[in-house]
């Protein structure tokens, strides 16, 4: 009989502790079963992630777009996406995270986390659920997102986006030529705090679509000491050496100061002279994920050939 009884409570016990292993999930685990999770090769290795993510916290700013156009409303985002224009009504239920909010993001219980490879909080984002880091230089744009879609089971869809882009961009570059011409340059300026920027190919603000996707050109000056960097500080005083015969002005930043802007050396700049100076929203540029590209693209195409019309 004590034998029997023994037996009895040894049974419950491998029993509750089976429920007790499946109710809890340790640092970094989720709840799913492993039929519902797969193997991603990200950036900085391989991590196990859910085959259909649910609840998704997206803590590199870049790829909320790419969510997004995918059908993924995020459970959160950093500052920046909220103040981008093109997502507007998009994301008015998403919770903000900062750099620091590690008990609000525990809070949410997310079943993916995304964020930048130079973040310094990934270890602690791990042990909250399965991370995803991306290296912002290492892929283009249109690499990014089929890699998103990878990564959220929507490889199909994401595809299915760059085939319709290319196209799309391939009609509106003809247009753009036939505008003004093949020869033309352009240049994306920007400025952040009493610093002008001078962007590459594949730094936002429109860059992605004006080089790569519209296949215009850059000055030499920028080619040469931007292209490779993706961006590069000047002074005032140099702007005239990194002008294009048309120029793309951010606007928008809080802190910017585009009072040379105002100046003489500013004002003798043939473009600025043609009036072939556009303005642009900095907050809404600053990002190249389907969404602002689209939104970009007809943008741009409007300003560079409205002369045409």
């Amino acid at each position: 009989m004590w034998i029997y009884k023994k037996h009895i409570l040894f049974s419950l016990l491998v029993i509750l502790l089976g429920l007790l292993t499946a109710c809890s999930g340790g640092a970094g685990q989720t709840n799913q079963a492993d039929s519902d999770m797969k193997i991603y090769h990200s950036d900085t290795g391989d991590v196990k992630v859910p085959a259909h993510p649910k609840r998704i916290a997206v803590l590199a700013a870049s790829y909320t777009g790419n969510l997004l156009k995918l059908g993924i409303t995020p459970i959160a985002v950093n500052e920046w996406p909220k103040k981008n224009k093109f997502y507007e009504g998009k994301l008015d239920r998403v919770e903000v995270i900062g750099n620091d909010s590690l008990e609000k993001l525990l809070a949410l219980n997310p079943d993916l986390i995304i964020a930048y490879s130079n973040d310094k909080n990934l270890k602690k984002y791990a042990e909250i659920a399965p991370t995803v880091a991306f290296t912002y230089e290492k892929h283009n744009y249109l690499e990014q997102h089929i890699e998103i879609g990878k990564l959220v089971g929507k490889e199909k869809e994401a595809r299915a986006w760059v085939k319709e882009w290319q196209e799309k961009a391939e009609a509106a570059k003809k247009k753009v030529h036939e505008a003004i011409g093949d020869d033309a340059t352009v240049t994306v300026l920007e400025s952040y705090g009493k610093d002008v920027y001078v962007y590459g190919n594949n730094w936002a603000r429109g860059t992605e679509v004006i080089y790569q996707a519209l296949g215009l050109k850059a000055p030499k000056k920028v080619e040469q000491d931007v292209f490779g960097t993706g961006y590069k500080a000047i002074s005032a005083e140099v702007l005239p050496q990194y002008a294009g015969d048309y120029l793309f002005v951010g606007t928008g930043y809080g802190a910017a100061d585009n009072s040379f802007m105002e100046t003489e050396v500013w004002k003798r700049i043939p473009a600025v002279q043609k009036n072939h100076v556009i303005t642009f929203d900095s907050n809404s540029f600053n990002f190249n994920d389907p969404i602002t590209l689209e939104n970009e693209l007809d943008f741009i195409v409007n300003a560079l050939t409205k002369e045409k019309r």
